[in-house]
């Protein structure tokens, strides 16, 4: 999606997200129908329900990128479900509705898509924020990835994480007592699981070690495994065997640092492998890329592996 085609989707949304009721009640039924009909941002479709209000009759379409995969845009301003999110967490201890609708929003949404649309994965691109917004939904997804970088900062995230996650399983471990059957039913059977990490970005030296890294690179990366075994608990860890634990997913496929690549695919709006057979390429691109053509399009086996990888830690 490009930037244009965003900011035509936020920019009608706007008066929505200051307030969605008078807004939609202030235009004609049609008008409406046509906007909520077409492609709208993850924070439109929550809108109702941070405002207490009801939800749509009727999922809009998602954005459709290639065959089989679509997106439902972000938006700037989803931190504002953060306050009601807050506010409303401790009401769930007393079963209120819209309190217990606020914390599974996110997992419904996934749902109904995945109903509506046929999908088999709905994937969450989160921050690195671990503040109320992300507690909610990591803790109310089946999994989830912890993306490293071989440095000190990823080993102090994984410490972090995993003191989060510690804290936000007893908190809801301890709502869940309290929930009637069918509000328990709302939130997934069982809290989430690690389903293992990335590296990526390292700089490669080949023949160094098994992984190819600089060395300085490699010593941070052989201690994620035990990090992680140290500070994710066995409960959200445990279904991660041995060899999965100790091996980034994908194994080396997307560990080592693209270069320029990435730039070029963002700039362009397609993935690394069809970055040189594109028809509309900028004539001083146009060298760089072609004497890299081999490099460019080898990506797409190696992401091909790497989420062959992924979906078989789903299982």
């Amino acid at each position: 999606m490009d930037a244009e085609k965003l900011h035509e989707i936020w920019q009608t949304e706007d008066s929505f997200i200051d307030d969605f009721e008078a807004t939609k009640n202030g235009m004609p039924a049609g008008e409406f129908r046509k906007i909520s009909s077409s492609t709208r941002s993850i924070h439109f479709i929550l809108k109702p329900t941070e405002d207490g209000v009801s939800d749509l009759d009727d999922v809009s379409p998602p954005w459709n990128l290639a065959p089989s995969l679509d997106l439902i845009p972000g938006r700037l301003t989803l931190h504002m479900y953060e306050d009601p999110l807050s506010n409303r967490f401790p009401q769930a201890y007393q079963s209120d509705p819209l309190a217990i609708r606020t914390l599974t929003k996110f997992r419904s949404i996934a749902a109904s898509y995945a109903d509506r649309f046929k999908y088999d994965v709905v994937i969450f691109d989160t921050s690195p924020s671990l503040g109320m917004l992300n507690k909610v939904i990591i803790s109310t997804t089946d999994g989830f990835v912890i993306p490293c970088m071989p440095d000190m900062f990823s080993l102090y995230g994984i410490r972090n994480i995993g003191n989060a996650l510690r804290m936000w399983k007893t908190q809801f471990d301890s709502l869940y007592t309290l929930l009637s059957k069918d509000k328990r039913n709302q939130f997934p059977a069982e809290y989430v699981r690690l389903l293992g990490y990335t590296i990526y970005n390292s700089k490669k030296y080949s023949s160094r070690n098994k992984w190819d890294l600089a060395t300085a690179h490699y010593n941070y990366a052989m201690q994620i495994p035990p990090t992680i075994t140290e500070f994710i608990g066995e409960q959200v860890r445990g279904k991660l065997t041995n060899e999965q634990l100790n091996e980034p997913i994908g194994g080396t496929a997307v560990m080592h640092t693209h270069n320029t690549l990435p730039n070029m695919a963002q700039k362009y709006h397609v993935p690394m492998w069809k970055v040189p057979s594109l028809k509309t390429l900028e004539s001083d691109d146009v060298p760089t890329i072609f004497g890299n053509r081999t490099t460019y399009e080898t990506t797409k086996d190696k992401y091909m592996f790497f989420a062959a990888d992924l979906l078989a830690r789903m299982q």
